[in-house]
């Protein structure tokens, strides 16, 4: 079993599939970096300063400062702003990858479009010529 299990880690799939994994988990960090450093400033000036991640419903009933106040003091609360937050990031890695995948299948597309041999004489054409030669 162990010579089975090494033989299946050795094989070129989960490396490939491991390498993926942590690619990943790198764009996915620069992405939200993207997402909630750039984005989402732009995005609260334009809706007239809001934060979307301060956006809170308190299920105690009190008013608190701020999401950080409120589940310091242990309030249940439903951070509302987060999720919208995340729709957001979804919305933008989702067109991003969408223009990703546009971009690589036109470049795909160019590679399969290889010109094609330039057409020689025909056998026709190559009789004629002789035809001609010999009557000259």
């Amino acid at each position: 079993m162990w010579k089975e299990f090494k033989d299946f880690i050795m094989t070129g799939n989960v490396i490939d599939l491991a390498v993926a994994v942590l690619l990943a988990g790198a764009v996915g960090l620069v992405v939200n970096g993207f997402v909630s450093d750039i984005m989402m400033p732009i995005v609260g000036y334009f809706s007239g300063g809001v934060d979307f991640a301060d956006m809170f419903y308190a299920l105690d009933g009190k008013t608190y400062e701020s999401l950080a106040v409120a589940t310091e003091a242990g309030a249940a609360v439903i951070a509302y702003g987060k999720w919208i937050n995340s729709i957001i990031n979804l919305l933008i890695v989702g067109f991003v990858l969408f223009m990703i995948v546009k971009a690589y299948a036109k470049v795909r597309a160019k590679k399969e479009e290889e010109p094609a041999a330039p057409a020689g004489p025909t056998e026709v054409d190559l009789l004629k010529e002789i035809r001609d030669a010999l009557k000259k």
